[in-house]
């Protein structure tokens, strides 16, 4: 598919993996020129993404172009069920989905991108999970032509991107206090922490995977952290993220041993903590794996200047110990003003299962198996 508009713009639909492959150095430019953009729109995790995940005949990617450069993306794929839908590559082991666009061509981009989309989604729903508050698709979905609905989606905590003890300063005096001391205790057990080269990432997301394992046994692991196509994806994602400056995995060892490994996406203006896996002896040591992970992501961000520290989708009580900004997604539902019959029976849908969930997390709030399966299907795919 593809479309002639004014003034020099063009709309065409990316439906080959290939063609998605070729478009990495183009994408990686649009993707440094979108401030809004995550580290879950860069072109290495989606990517390595479908090559785990994907569904050949599946892709739809809308791309707009002006004079040839490249100055929006939609990356979406379709699925049949329950209905006809347009849903965001990534999956829900990504925790932002969204639009990029150049932000010196946002007006134009967003013209090109809403027709493209029209387009594309002639049968089906555009269903946007996850959309971060202040999001490209916010912004089409503001000044979208056709059917839409908005719904809320997961809770994310969010901190400034300062050194750890500039946050601690913004605690009561009593959460302060836990805090370094938490801190204290980690630098009396002399844990160094290493970070890992690209040439290194495939065995440290081997290590890491291992360790979180572990760590879970017995208590309701996340299924889909166990399947070798994660494993694939996240070390993929990380050989090509790491020498850009766009992740880092960052190992811990005490007594030359390997004890606790984590992994970290970064953006223009974020820095996500994504997952770690730590030795369960770490615990009995009193050490918090939370604080040590968090002060390093936190000097980390403030170093490379970004501005938000996101803990991403989850809102642990951990979490809270810090004084975090709490974030809600969004859930974004667009069709052609046609199709507004089957958006609505969308829109129920998700409503009705949000409704079970909150059901069973009220009559079980202990049950963390039953919490992660169910966050697998809030998902309508593979959980995180």
């Amino acid at each position: 598919m593809s479309a002639e508009l004014r003034q020099g713009l063009a709309v065409t639909l990316c439906r080959d993996a290939g063609d998605f492959a070729r478009l990495r150095d183009e994408w990686n430019a649009l993707h440094r020129s979108c401030a809004a953009a995550t580290p879950f729109q860069n072109h290495a995790w989606l990517h390595s993404w479908w090559l785990s995940y994907g569904a050949e005949g599946r892709l739809r990617v809308v791309l707009a172009r002006r004079a040839g450069r490249l100055i929006g993306a939609a990356p979406l794929m379709l699925v049949h069920r329950p209905m006809p839908l347009l849903t965001p590559m990534g999956g829900s082991i990504s925790d932002f989905s969204d639009l990029v666009v150049d932000d010196a061509e946002e007006p134009a981009a967003l013209t090109a991108l809403e027709h493209g989309l029209l387009r594309a989604a002639r049968h089906a729903v555009i269903d946007l999970r996850e959309v971060r508050p202040g999001a490209v698709a916010e912004r089409l979905y503001e000044r979208w032509s056709g059917a839409r609905a908005r719904l809320s989606d997961s809770v994310t905590m969010e901190l400034p991107a300062l050194p750890i003890e500039e946050v601690i300063k913004t605690l009561p005096r009593t959460k302060a206090q836990r805090a370094r001391a938490k801190l204290r205790k980690i630098d009396v057990q002399k844990i160094e922490g290493h970070s890992v080269s690209a040439a290194e990432a495939a065995a440290a997301v081997d290590h890491m995977l291992r360790l979180h394992e572990l760590q879970w046994r017995g208590r309701g692991i996340n299924v889909e952290h166990l399947q070798p196509r994660f494993a694939s994806h996240l070390a993929r994602a990380a050989e090509r993220m790491i020498p850009e400056g766009e992740a880092a995995i960052t190992e811990w060892r005490l007594d030359g041993e390997v004890v606790a490994a984590h992994m970290t996406l970064l953006s223009n203006g974020l820095t996500g903590s994504y997952l770690y896996g730590a030795h369960p002896d770490l615990r009995k040591k009193k050490v918090d794996v939370a604080a040590m992970l968090l002060r390093r992501d936190a000097l980390h961000s403030a170093v490379t200047g970004r501005s938000v520290l996101s803990m991403l989708r989850g809102a642990e009580s951990y979490k809270n110990a810090w004084g975090p900004r709490t974030v809600v997604n969004q859930r974004l539902l667009l069709a052609r003003p046609s199709l507004e019959p089957l958006l609505r029976l969308r829109q129920s849908q998700a409503r009705c299962r949000e409704r079970a969930v909150e059901e069973v997390r009220s009559r079980f709030p202990e049950a963390r198996e039953w919490r992660n399966r169910l966050n697998s299907w809030r998902a309508d795919g593979v959980g995180r």
